[in-house]
């Protein structure tokens, strides 16, 4: 028997199992979002949140219609939008960098949009402007992208990439510390922790319109990277002679990350570990490679997500926990033990 004939079952057998996974990852996300609609303190059946999608207030109570399209249906659409956002920009981050310790928050675009929100916060913006929270965000993950690319330069490679993203991220680290510890209102103080917490209670419609295009269009960015990152697993080198570009290769990863997770941490503050511990967890079962690994970390990001902000209703139904202490508490032992594991299979 050749090699061919023994390796053609072997390639039909991954693409039926990476078929699998997929199909897995879909239905998990779709009874995550069903779940996102039904749970919450209001008492309302299977039956009338169908009738409330579906017919509006034509059919069903007003305060049925009001609770579904208002409260519940913008708060999954974020949850699926920003989990979809932090996963497959993680395993993006990951795969250019070729860094299992990477994740969204390294090229300094949630510091910056972090910062956006806190300084809009602390002069009072958001009191006279609905909207200024999330536009602030927006404005400083713009900034941060922006300075993050001026410092790595054209002809910067992933390494210049990380420090210039480290040195943003402390830089506005330091400079939220300092808004914090010079805030002359406690109250601005205490809304600015609170909302560096993370959440997904208290959004609109509204909040969906302005993120959604911008995620959309970065994850959508992030996806045209599969080939070049499977490249980039030989090396620089190896990918430039597979015919890669990379400086566009860089610039759509930048911009995707930034417009991804900039929108994200706008609208809900900073969510963290999903998108490092997602990729890590999804990493076996797509056979390492990476271009399978960004929609598989797109689906699995946006089940976490919508099922920890399920969990937070759950858990605390008077004063919901946080949703980014929530993932913080679970991804970061269940890092750990990847960590462990790693070590374990390296000696």
């Amino acid at each position: 028997m050749t090699d061919a004939a023994v390796t053609a079952p072997r390639h039909l057998s991954g693409r039926r199992a990476y078929g699998w996974l997929l199909a897995c990852l879909v239905l998990l996300v779709l009874l995550a979002f069903a779940a996102s609609l039904l749970v919450g303190p209001a008492a309302i059946g299977v039956e009338a949140v169908v009738r409330a999608l579906l017919f509006g207030s034509e059919r069903e109570s007003q305060v049925a219609v009001s609770i579904v399209w208002e409260i519940r249906l913008p708060r999954a659409l974020l949850g699926l939008l920003i989990g979809a956002a932090l996963g497959l920009s993680g395993a993006a981050l990951q795969g250019y960098l070729r860094n299992p310790l990477a994740e969204p928050g390294l090229i300094g675009v949630s510091a910056g949009a972090a910062l956006g929100a806190v300084v809009a916060i602390n002069t009072g913006l958001t009191a006279a402007f609905a909207l200024a929270l999330p536009l602030s965000g927006l404005a400083g993950a713009l900034v941060a992208v922006l300075v993050v690319q001026a410092l790595a330069g054209l002809r910067g490679g992933p390494l210049t990439l990380i420090l210039a993203g480290v040195a943003v991220t402390s830089f506005a680290g330091a400079l939220m510390a300092l808004a914090l510890n010079l805030s002359p209102n406690p109250f601005a103080a205490l809304e600015i922790v609170f909302w560096m917490l993370g959440s997904l209670a208290d959004r609109s419609i509204v909040h969906v319109g302005l993120a959604a295009p911008l995620i959309l269009s970065g994850l959508v960015l992030l996806l045209l990277l599969g080939r070049a990152l499977d490249a980039l697993t030989l090396g620089e080198d190896g990918a430039a002679n597979l015919g890669i570009d990379l400086r566009r290769t860089r610039l759509l990863l930048v911009l995707g990350v930034a417009l991804a997770v900039g929108a994200s941490t706008a609208v809900a503050g900073a969510i963290g570990f999903v998108g490092l511990v997602v990729p890590h967890l999804l990493r076996p079962l797509v056979d390492q490679r990476p271009s399978r690994l960004l929609p598989a970390s797109l689906l699995g990001g946006a089940a976490l997500v919508l099922i920890a902000d399920v969990s937070v209703r759950l858990l605390t139904p008077g004063m919901e926990l946080k949703l980014g202490v929530l993932t913080a508490l679970v991804g970061a032992p269940l890092f750990f033990y990847l960590v462990l594991k790693t070590r374990r299979a390296l000696i």
